[in-house]
């Protein structure tokens, strides 16, 4: 097993590097589009603005890298916006296209009476297939950390899904097919059980 952590300039990479210590992993720092080669697994920490994280890899020769890795089914786990690249776009740079693997678009938590934006806290996180090997052991509604503002919305059914419900809107917490797993939650912020997330990814992937 060889696992890239990619950094765009941006992103929890001590934290997730931490969390992958955690478990006995030592992940390889990605910046460059030929450090993928010989990678078996690669992790994206999610943390700025879907404009800017999308123009940091493309000045970094990452995109087109990122897309024949997923293009290839290889095992990618996208955290927060490294989950939200993975669709069309964003309502938050609506002149910037994300890497389009899945249909759909990114947008903002309704403003409302009594809603705090960004959401900021635990939530649970409800699978619509428990029995897949990324939720293996962790229940049928397991708690994670958000801490976000924007969240996809999918237009490919042919995705399995996490669904959270934050004050009135429920949206895909977490999106998985094949090898690919991404979640808008941070794992490597939510103890045992982002760990545990962290761990079936790698094993199952």
């Amino acid at each position: 097993m060889k696992v890239g952590l990619l950094d765009y300039g941006g992103g929890n990479l001590r934290s997730v590097a931490n969390a992958l210590h955690a478990l006995e992993v030592d992940p390889v720092v990605v910046s460059r589009p030929e450090q993928l080669e010989g990678l078996t697994h690669l992790i994206l920490p999610g943390q700025g603005e879907f404009g800017d994280v999308m123009a940091q890899l493309d000045k970094r020769g990452l995109v087109d890298a990122l897309k024949q890795w997923l293009a290839a089914g290889k095992p990618y786990f996208g955290i927060c916006v490294g989950y939200q690249i993975l669709f069309e776009g964003s309502v938050e740079a609506p002149e910037v296209e994300g890497l389009g693997l899945i249909k759909g678009n990114c947008v903002r938590f309704r403003e409302e009476t009594g809603k705090k934006i960004p959401q900021m806290g635990w939530n649970a996180a409800c699978p619509d297939q428990p029995v897949s090997p990324f939720w293996e052991g962790l229940g049928k509604e397991p708690y994670f950390y958000f801490v976000h503002s924007y969240y996809p919305v999918l237009e490919d059914p042919t995705w399995h899904v996490s669904l959270t419900n934050y004050a009135g809107e429920e949206f895909a917490a977490s999106v998985e097919k094949g090898k690919i797993l991404a979640c808008q939650f941070h794992p490597e912020k939510s103890q045992d059980a982002g760990l545990r997330l962290i761990r079936n990814f790698l094993d199952r992937a």
